[in-house]
């Protein structure tokens, strides 16, 4: 079940950066998390249920220094959730130092002949309460083994709760100021994704306490109540982004009404009233500074242009004006085509080179977008103007 959930995880891992990773940066930190938190359930099955001294010897200390990254990673997203941005600063970057330090701790091991490998692969297939007396780095050696096992769930537990703190926070800080009332879903996505992640580290972490620390080494291989909460915590976390599909769009962040805190109904005027700005700003820059006009023209260069998270203009598109933005944008290209035809210009070009001056970006596109907008074809358009 292990091997599966970890494997389930990867495919969810991919699948979130393949197609949201463009639009919504902050999720590189979310399927990395994923892809994490299943590749440290993938080294648990190898080390401690395969009973293959090639797995063994693939998943010991290979992937360990990765381990100090999760946490940062939950963080990161959050963050960027919370505070609308997914950009790291320099003083980001001190997050990763323990992983490093960690790196170059085992680094001799990393480098290390593969027959060595095999040996400690042979030895913990064999049997893996070997796990908590090996000593195959410097690290291990100075720390012990034992600590450095403890040391990667408490140091992922520490980011978890920190992280819970920031929303905490976030949600006593800003409970008066208006937001996307809509959206209020990704406060319980958050809280769905925090909650799951401590219980499936704290069990984790007390997993690894009582076996290694504790040298009762039964837990990892009986069904228990730590077990049982550790399979809730990782299926949890796997299975929830599912319950809340528009987890990639963020929380919103819009300036705080001028009037004094109000109620639930003042919000949702002031949310409006956003919403409307959104749409102004949107079509005077479409109006005076033509942009579709640009072959590649997408949401993202009109959130540029606007000085707007781009997550808030799909919020405006799909909530608000019930419109795709590739509608919206060939709306405006189709009315221009409109324009050069009226002027003439189809008795000196070719509609697809018409087409291709309004923004599209072939002949197909323009004829088809033509004909969802006006109804006819373009050809058509042309043949019933007056002479």
């Amino acid at each position: 079940m292990l091997l599966f959930l970890s494997m389930a995880g990867v495919f969810l891992s991919i699948l979130l950066v393949y197609f949201n990773a463009r639009k919504f940066p902050s999720v590189i930190y979310l399927g990395a998390y994923f892809f994490l938190i299943s590749l440290y359930g993938f080294v648990t099955y190898s080390l401690l249920y395969s009973k293959s001294a090639w797995l063994a010897s693939l998943a010991y200390i290979h992937f360990s220094f990765l381990a100090y990254l999760i946490g940062p990673l939950l963080f990161f997203y959050v963050r960027s959730l919370l505070a609308d941005h997914s950009r790291l600063s320099p003083g980001d970057y001190w997050h990763f130092v323990p992983m490093v330090l960690f790196l170059a701790a085992i680094l001799p091991y990393l480098v290390a002949p593969w027959p060595i490998k095999t040996d400690y692969g042979a030895q913990i297939a064999a049997d893996p309460n070997i796990l908590g007396r090996l000593e195959p780095t410097a690290a291990h050696r100075l720390l012990s083994t034992r600590v450095v096992l403890l040391s990667q769930t408490v140091f992922i537990a520490g980011y978890a709760l920190w992280s819970a703190s920031n929303l905490l926070h976030y949600v006593w800080k800003k409970r008066g100021l208006a937001v996307f009332t809509q959206q209020r879903f990704m406060l319980k996505w958050l809280t769905a994704l925090l909650g799951f992640s401590l219980i499936l580290v704290i069990s984790q972490t007390l997993l690894i306490f009582e076996t290694f620390i504790l040298s009762d080494t039964i837990l990892y291989f009986t069904l228990n109540g730590l077990q049982a909460l550790s399979v809730i915590g990782l299926v949890g976390l796997l299975v929830s982004p599912f319950f809340f599909p528009n987890i990639l769009y963020g929380l919103p962040r819009t300036p705080a009404p001028p009037a004094k805190k109000g109620t639930q109904h003042h919000h949702q005027e002031f949310e409006t009233s956003y919403l409307d700005s959104i749409g102004q700003k949107a079509d005077a820059c479409m109006a005076t500074s033509k942009p579709y006009l640009q072959t590649g023209f997408s949401m993202a260069h009109l959130a540029v242009l606007l000085d707007l998270p781009e997550h808030h203009l799909a919020y405006y598109f799909r909530e608000e004006r019930k419109q795709s933005f590739t509608d919206y944008r060939n709306n405006w290209r189709v009315e221009h085509a409109k324009k050069l035809i009226e002027e003439g210009k189809a008795q000196e070009l070719t509609l697809e080179a018409i087409g291709r001056l309004c923004g599209f970006g072939s002949r197909n596109t323009f004829i088809l977008s033509f004909k969802k907008v006006e109804g006819i074809s373009p050809s058509t358009y042309v043949a019933r103007l007056p002479v």
